[in-house]
């Protein structure tokens, strides 16, 4: 029998809880300690899943042998960096880092160890988009719109690293060639931050994506979709549903094509739950499964691209934005 890999997550926040949820009630984890320096938050969730706390991430640096990385996105650098160099594998959330240099020096080190350093954009394990992935061969148009209802979380980085990264991601993954051109635009509402974004990407190949992304929605909707030669599909993450339309050649000479509408077959799971068990997956079998380091360097980079051209749009508008990413 294999023994379970020794885990520990860092950061006990709404997304380091879901982490350590996941690996306690993993076969092929054990869930060593959970990190924080809010220590009421920390032992919270530590002692709910019967694990140790710790306030000082170093102090796992000799106890385990994968993490999550679940902190704000400005310690991201560090701490991934301190268990990377100790030799231990890495699940650090989305995004990546805060500017392209804090994750080549990630991305370094993971490559001069040989370890796993995945990302976690996780609608890359949404089963819904799994299903799609197979049908998209040549997409001509995208239409993304991730958009939220407030709340006081990640405030410490925009919309646009905080939403429409995931579908900077998702797209750039489906169509596989370089962006040639972005134009955006994005404003603060509720607070000194870009809290609504609008993203325009061409592609070498000629594909455009329109993207939306509002954490001040009044309500939650996720969805993409997707055109190409002769066919049509919508993407709802949340719903993990795909509904399709497809052109038809006529039946006969002089006869009209016909719409064929359908959906295509998706076994519903939970994204993290894939994306944690494929984490640990490949740091037992290192066969790579997940979102590399240099995949989630590219969203970054574009999300700092789009960043870049939000901030040319205000000063020409005159309005005043705080942008600190990178």
């Amino acid at each position: 029998m294999i023994d379970k890999l020794r885990t520990a997550v860092i950061g006990a926040g709404h997304l380091g809880r879901e982490h350590a949820r996941v690996y306690a009630s993993s076969e092929n984890a054990k869930l060593i300690a959970v990190c924080d320096i809010n220590e009421k938050a920390g032992r919270e969730v530590a002692e709910r899943h019967g694990a140790g706390f710790v306030s000082d991430y170093r102090e796992l640096l000799q106890q385990v042998d994968a993490v999550s990385v679940a902190t704000p996105t400005v310690n991201h650098h560090e701490v991934t960096c301190a268990f990377l160099e100790a030799g231990i594998h890495v699940l650090v959330e989305k995004p990546i880092a805060r500017t392209l240099a804090e994750a080549d020096e990630m991305i370094r080190i993971a490559e001069a160890k040989d370890l796993v350093l995945n990302v976690g954009h996780i609608e890359r394990f949404n089963p819904a988009f799994r299903a799609l992935q197979k049908k998209v061969a040549r997409p001509r148009f995208f239409e993304a719109h991730r958009m939220g209802i407030f709340t006081p979380r990640s405030l410490d980085i925009d919309v646009v690293m905080d939403l429409m990264v995931h579908e900077l991601d998702i797209i750039a993954s489906l169509v596989g060639r370089e962006v040639i051109k972005i134009e955006a635009v994005g404003i603060p509402i509720l607070t000194q931050k870009i809290d609504l974004a609008n993203a325009r990407l061409e592609f070498a190949d000629g594909c455009v994506a329109n993207i939306t992304a509002s954490r001040v929605s009044g309500e939650r909707l996720r969805k993409l979709r997707v055109f190409q030669p002769n066919e049509y599909y919508s993407l709802d993450y949340s719903e993990q549903q795909v509904a399709m339309c497809r052109l038809l050649p006529p039946k006969s000479p002089g006869m009209l094509p016909e719409i064929a509408t359908g959906s295509l077959d998706v076994i519903k799971h939970e994204p993290l739950l894939a994306e944690i068990e494929e984490f640990l997956s490949e740091v037992r079998n290192g066969k790579a499964s997940g979102v590399t380091g240099a995949e989630g360097r590219r969203a970054l980079a574009l999300a700092l691209n789009v960043l870049g051209k939000i901030k040319e749009h205000a000063q020409r508008a005159g309005i005043s934005l705080i942008i600190d990413n990178g």
